[in-house]
């Protein structure tokens, strides 16, 4: 089993999204339904005191973009 990620660890994200969502366009995915396929990813938790907020979410899909980039 894959150690456990939360909102701050964006790189991690980016890629687990990429793998998962290899056929969607980052760009075209906005910030609700972002947040809904990042709480959906295999090994996703949420911790105490690491809110989602507007900020986080442009670090994942910027990690995101820059893993379909590679």
């Amino acid at each position: 089993m894959q150690d456990a990620f939360h909102w701050l660890d964006v790189e991690r994200i980016g890629e687990e999204l990429f793998d998962r969502f290899d056929d969607e366009d980052p760009l075209t995915i906005g910030f609700p339904r972002l947040k809904s396929m990042v709480e959906a990813l295999d090994g996703f938790e949420e911790q105490d005191g690491h809110p989602c907020n507007e900020r986080i979410l442009e670090a994942i899909q910027q990690a995101w973009i820059s893993e379909r980039e590679d």
